[in-house]
């Protein structure tokens, strides 16, 4: 499969709808380096209900409390008070969040 190059239109009721480039050119034209965080549907809908998003995100893994705290390396019971909706978690406790569920510490930063 080789790499697309070339700019694409797409055209909706005849007309130019959407331009597609090539991503080296998006990140010139936008300075951006990196892509932009993203959060799944299910996530941002129970951040929206008031859950915090580590809770979103576990839930979202289909994991318990309690595995996910063993894969992070804390206890259950921290792991508790860090998914309350006013908690102010450390970046370090974040950081091993994160690599515990494969997903950036930016993803679980409100």
């Amino acid at each position: 499969m080789s790499a697309h190059t070339e700019l694409q239109i797409i055209k909706q009721a005849g007309k130019p709808a959407f331009a597609v480039i090539p991503w080296d050119e998006y990140q010139r034209l936008t300075g951006k380096k990196e892509a932009d965080v993203w959060f799944p549907n299910d996530v941002v809908k129970a951040n929206t209900r008031g859950d915090s998003l580590i809770k979103a995100w576990r839930e979202h893994f289909g994991m318990t409390q309690e595995k996910l705290a063993e894969l992070a390396g804390m206890k259950q019971s921290a792991l508790a008070r860090m998914e309350q909706p006013d908690a102010n978690p450390r970046r370090s406790s974040l950081e091993r969040l994160a690599r515990a569920m494969n997903i950036t510490v930016e993803q679980l930063e409100d």
